[in-house]
């Protein structure tokens, strides 16, 4: 088996868990070795991108290419992931060939690139990501189980205050105050009867080529959260914030904004409150990683937005 050479910011997160996450590496050369005994899998080397646990490339005994990703414990939401992706059946979503619930493995079909590898402008990407929503988004939402809209909210609310208090002046008061007044707002918005079995997470290293057909994408890695169309598309909201730099930050915000609630059909201020709560967390989340650079864009277009609210 190929030597697990385990991604930095995947040890990053193992390690901010204490015991728990690194009992978990050095675990994980024992599972995936039982992983591929038990489902005669020949290991290929690790594949970079993910953060929530080891991806690698293998191959099935029948010869057929696929990917195995090992999952931290407290990263499967309870495995979450696995279950909205077994609730999609493959369509729109990376399809499971196999799983273990209790080494909280999946083995995947192997899709092609990413569609940030592909070189195109911001907005097909952003195209592609809404259209792909679109068609997962019409599937009976079923929310038994998993986070919902309002939990989602409140989560994320508590997230960013007790980071905000390990990193005073990582972005302005003004800003956390916003962010958590949004939050509330969603929160007590929350309807389960508009709400979706939701990706979560889809931003454009999470949607990959289907291959040989250049037309269809599908996604991988979804926290999978009952919640409203709103929330999926606050992720290209928080993306790509050099362009929004690139400009007047709020103006060139909002304009993507109405885009994004043009595709789609969502109501827009919704998608403004979750892309700026967003934003928020993830640029404290960066920090607390350690990834200071884009920590630092994420939370300036923040503080710009926040300034012109």
């Amino acid at each position: 088996m190929t030597s697990l050479e385990i991604p930095e910011i995947v040890r990053t997160r193992a390690l901010l868990r204490g015991d728990e996450g690194r009992a978990w590496i050095d675990a994980l050369p024992a599972i995936v070795g039982s992983l591929a005994w038990d489902w005669d899998l020949e290991i290929g080397g690790v594949l970079t991108g993910g953060t929530g646990g080891l991806v690698a490339a293998c191959r099935t005994a029948d010869g057929q290419d696929a990917v195995l990703k090992v999952v931290m414990s407290e990263a499967a939401g309870g495995n979450d992931q696995l279950r909205a992706l077994l609730a999609f059946k493959g369509r729109g979503y990376v399809e499971v060939l196999r799983h273990d619930e209790p080494r909280n493995a999946m083995l995947l079909e192997r899709l092609g690139p990413q569609l940030s590898e592909l070189g195109l402008p911001i907005f097909a990407q952003i195209e592609v990501i809404c259209a792909t929503l679109r068609e997962t988004w019409t599937s009976a939402p079923d929310g038994h189980g998993f986070m919902t809209g309002a939990e989602k909210a409140e989560s994320l609310a508590a997230f960013i205050l007790d980071l905000w208090r390990e990193l005073p002046g990582a972005c302005s008061q003004r800003t956390v105050d916003i962010a958590c007044d949004f939050a509330e707002a969603r929160r007590a918005a929350f309807d389960p009867a508009a709400c979706v079995l939701a990706h979560g997470d889809a931003h454009a290293a999470n949607i990959l080529a289907v291959p040989g057909d250049d037309r269809r994408f599908k996604f991988i890695d979804p926290d999978g959260l009952f919640i409203e169309r709103a929330y999926d598309l606050a992720i290209p909201m928080r993306e790509w914030g050099a362009e929004l730099l690139a400009g007047e930050p709020a103006a060139l915000g909002r304009r993507r904004c109405e885009q994004l609630a043009h595709l789609t059909g969502v109501e827009a201020e919704p998608i403004w409150q979750w892309g700026f709560i967003e934003r928020v967390s993830t640029g404290l989340l960066l920090h607390q990683l350690g990834q200071h650079e884009e920590a630092r864009e994420f939370l300036t277009v923040a503080d710009a937005w926040a300034d012109a609210t």
